[in-house]
């Protein structure tokens, strides 16, 4: 009887300690610090219709809070969306004549990147170690769009705009389940963002296109229910 016992009880904890696989219908909420780390690069900055041979625009990092939402339609296969609290960028021109200008800082802005992705995850279902990769579709909008003080002192009084932008997106992640329902994650995306951008000062109107096309990093904790 006692051997009986000493069995139950190793298998009662063999099953309270065994990793939880994914199912269908589980959802999960992931949450951490997302870092859009862009790979930009631009066309020749046009002003008034002319070229300004040997000027582009970069665009900087920022950090905020990511957050995605997965719905498991399977052990394997899941649907995520990627949201975040607003990121903000500083566009700084560079080369020719923004540089004789003293043009730093170009214009500050704000953007979501909202991205809809199909998951696979590789794991068997008894594995704390859930790897998995992703494709989908990335709807980029931008708003607050603001001159820079350096952009006013040049131009005048100004207005910024760029196009909402469209594109694909690949990712890879993994989770680690540390509890029952909660798990450590860290991910990465490429995104496809591409935009084109105006500054209209009086009498002047500076114009280029960007490719954005960052890195998105995310490092964070995974709630399954």
């Amino acid at each position: 009887m006692k051997a009986l016992k000493l069995a139950t009880a190793i298998a009662a904890l063999s099953v309270a300690g065994s990793a939880l696989a994914y199912e269908g219908g589980d959802m999960i909420l992931r949450v951490g610090a997302a870092m859009v780390d862009p790979d930009a690069s631009s066309s020749t900055v046009s002003l008034n219709g002319g070229a300004l041979p040997g000027s582009s625009v970069d665009v900087n990092d920022d950090t905020q809070v990511g957050i995605t939402f997965t719905y498991m339609l399977n052990e394997h296969w899941g649907l995520e969306l990627l949201a975040a609290s607003p990121f903000k960028h500083t566009v700084s021109g560079q080369g020719g004549i923004l540089n004789s200008l003293g043009l730093g800082d170009i214009a500050d802005v704000k953007h979501l990147p909202p991205t809809l992705s199909a998951q696979y995850y590789f794991a068997d279902a008894d594995s704390k170690f859930q790897p998995y990769v992703g494709a989908g579709v990335n709807f980029t909008t931008f708003f607050d769009e603001e001159a820079s003080s350096q952009y006013e002192t040049v131009f005048g009084p100004s207005s910024v705009s760029l196009d909402d932008s469209w594109g694909l997106a690949a990712q890879a992640g993994f989770d680690y389940q540390i509890a029952e329902n909660l798990r450590v994650n860290a991910a990465v995306w490429y995104i496809d963002i591409s935009t084109d951008a105006t500054i209209r000062s009086p009498g002047t109107v500076v114009k280029t296109s960007v490719d954005i096309d960052p890195l998105v990093y995310m490092v964070g904790i995974a709630l399954a229910f």
